[in-house]
């Protein structure tokens, strides 16, 4: 029992990577996503790669169904117990509104008002009881909500963050007599101040949590019955894993964990090349997530919204995310002027090429009128993709309105798809103080490397780093991650007044946490790796600035000073008279998992004669060369076309690629 497999469930497509570190071998998988329920095609994918299951020694999967749950408000009904006089906090949110400068906007909240109840109990901003908790009205509203119909609950008091302890009494009675075990106290999600964001991360838990279970428990059951016995791990939106036993509890934990394993997987294979800076771009069928490695670590973030008046507030990899894939619909906006996403053709019925009653053009159609895809090799397409519907299509859809034919129509489309790539590209550079040149592209997906050098180009980065199996990067990224978990504790302080010894023993206290969690899930690791960071911010600022600190051993002056270094790096400027506050706390307690040898991945077959065809490159046709990934010369010139299972590489005029040991091709733009 030796295999390894990691499966990643995308928008469009299931990707698997089986890896078998004794032998060196390794088997891929790629099948369209069954949307329904996911698990289908993660068992799908799992026997295309003819493993029997209980040869496999460990299952760690990303899956995107907290995520897509949420963004299509498909949610388990969900009450709430609240401090009397704030059960309309979820509403009133922040100063904000959906629109910046629209006079009109509308939301709804996770729970609706109905189901909002209070109970009399108050903490003040010390921690300290000024209500107790009336424990009959806990009571009382737990058994309407139950009566509502609601099968989730969660518990959100006033300043729980400083003192848990009505919370906790109210947990237990919700215990006691809640239909199922869906409950969720705020502060056990999230122990970190403001009131609103940790309510509302708290109902996303609670919204998700029985959908998310649900799902882990049928595909657990799919696996057991075909003969799997061993360790299912859950890919989280941290970049870490944690065992399918406990992933429910924290549900929310693993939104977004889709795009993190991608940039886990992208961080371990730059390391592994030598690169120490990344902006990772991965170009699927649904959409298109960029992110940043600074000195081989992913930029984690806890400040996600993942749509308006919805902030999810624990710690994800930092990814950027716009609706342009390979499946994004090209089409006239009112203005007549060419859109390209974020509406997506999805996996059914797909791109016109895909044969599956597809109509409406999208990114990859347009890269088969250029010749930059093989139509008689598109994978999932039984024959050769009809090229001329797909032409016609275009000029009638939009060249007929825009006064182009059908070429000039598709280079349209697919430059108009990279200015917004390379917008997204400068939201995680640029914008953040970063400059693109002291950076490697990794790019990967499907449908990144047909781009990268395009967005490599416009943004001035010197050079790709072009993986060997681009197509299951995110799957792969499964396969490396470690155990993970976070924690945060709210200190609020100025740090000319902090207890430094009551800093020590939060750090401390969360260190000990995470140990505790490591040993409830039983999976074997190799070590365990602690990273430490605080939230700062000047006194009367809301902007807030993470920082990494050494250890819990960390002094008041080195506090400040590592304050004042990422103020300076962020803004260039320095304010001495100014306080700078300690706000959060923050630990990471990390399970490390044995360490893979990426060399597995690199299938070099006998060298053959490249083939040639027609591809529109800016200028006009080439005559192109065509090589198979797997037989490619130890250096080549553009233009190629570099082909195999999981992704087609576009090489434009001028770029020069290389095989480095990895299998990597390193392209100089």
């Amino acid at each position: 029992m030796s295999w390894i497999a990691g499966v990643d469930v995308g928008g469009t497509f299931t990707d698997l990577i089986a890896l078998d570190p004794a032998s060196g071998e390794a088997r891929l998988a790629k099948v369209p996503t069954t949307v329904d329920n996911q698990a289908f095609g993660v068992i799908r994918a799992l026997e295309q790669t003819r493993i029997p299951l209980r040869e496999l020694a460990l299952v760690v999967h990303g899956t995107t169904t907290t995520t897509n749950a949420l963004l299509e408000r498909k949610l388990a009904k969900t009450g709430i117990v609240t401090t009397k006089g704030f059960r309309d906090v979820l509403e009133l949110g922040r100063r904000t509104r959906p629109s910046a400068y629209g006079l009109r906007g509308w939301f709804e909240p996770l729970i609706p008002r109905e189901l909002r109840l209070e109970v009399a109990e108050r903490m003040d901003a010390e921690g300290e009881v000024v209500v107790p908790l009336d424990e009959a009205a806990v009571h009382d509203a737990v058994r309407r909500l139950a009566a509502a119909g609601c099968e989730s609950l969660v518990i959100h008091f006033l300043h729980s963050y400083l003192n848990p302890a009505h919370e906790q009494r109210a947990l237990a009675i919700a215990r006691a007599h809640w239909p199922n075990r869906y409950v969720t106290a705020g502060h056990t999600i999230l122990s970190e101040y403001r009131e609103y964001e940790r309510g509302v991360t708290a109902a996303v838990n609670a919204s998700v949590q029985p959908i998310l279970d649900r799902y882990l428990q049928k595909l657990a059951d799919e696996l057991r019955q075909r003969g799997f016995a061993n360790d299912l791990l859950v890919m989280q939106g941290n970049g870490g894993t944690v065992s399918a036993a406990l992933a429910a509890e924290t549900a929310v934990n693993t939104v977004m964990s889709g795009p993190a394993s991608g940039v886990i997987a992208s961080a371990y294979s730059s390391a592994a090349a030598g690169f120490a800076h990344a902006i990772t771009y991965d170009m699927g069928g649904t959409s298109t997530d960029v992110g940043l490695i600074l000195d081989g670590v992913p930029q984690v973030s806890s400040e996600l919204e993942i749509e308006y008046a919805m902030p999810v507030h624990v710690p994800m990899v930092d990814v950027h995310t716009i609706g342009a894939g390979g499946g994004s619909v090209a089409s006239l906006g009112e203005d007549g002027m060419l859109r390209v996403g974020p509406r997506s053709a999805g996996a059914h019925p797909g791109p016109i090429c895909y044969g599956r009653g597809g109509t409406e053009p999208t990114i990859t159609d347009a890269n088969l009128v250029l010749g930059r895809l093989n139509a008689e090799r598109l994978l999932g397409v039984d024959g050769r993709a009809d090229t001329k519907k797909i032409e016609r299509i275009l000029e009638e859809k939009l060249g007929g309105a825009l006064g182009l034919d059908a070429v000039a129509t598709a280079a349209a489309i697919v430059r108009i798809a990279n200015d917004r790539m390379a917008g997204a590209i400068r939201m995680v550079s640029l914008a953040r103080g970063h400059d693109p040149r002291d950076f490697v592209l990794f790019p990967f997906g499907g449908a990144g490397p047909l781009h990268a050098a395009a967005l490599a180009r416009e943004l001035g980065i010197p050079r790709l780093l072009i993986p060997a199996r681009p197509g299951i990067t995110n799957a792969l990224g499964c396969v490396v991650a470690d155990l993970r978990h976070d924690f945060v504790n709210t200190v609020n302080r100025p740090v000319a007044t902090l207890d430094m010894a009551q800093v020590k023993a939060l750090l401390e206290t969360q260190v000990a946490e995470g140990r505790k969690l490591l040993e409830r899930e039983g999976i074997a690791v190799q070590g365990v790796r602690l990273l430490y960071s605080a939230d700062m911010q000047f006194q009367g600022q809301s902007h807030i600035l993470s920082v990494a600190l050494p250890g819990p051993e960390v002094t008041r002056d080195a506090l400040q000073q590592l304050f004042d270094r990422a103020y300076w790096d962020r803004f260039g400027v320095e304010l001495p008279e100014i306080r700078a506050v300690l706000v959060n706390l923050h630990t990471a307690v990390i399970g490390l998992r044995p360490r893979l040898d990426l060399k597995v991945l690199c299938d070099r077959g006998a060298h053959h004669a490249p083939r040639s065809r027609k591809v529109w490159f800016e200028g006009g046709w080439q005559d192109t060369r065509v090589y198979q990934r797997d037989s490619v010369p130890a250096e080549i010139e553009g233009p190629a076309i570099i082909e195999q299972l999981d992704c087609t590489t576009v090489l434009e005029p001028g770029n020069v690629a290389r095989v480095d040991a990895l299998g990597n091709l390193l392209v100089e733009v």
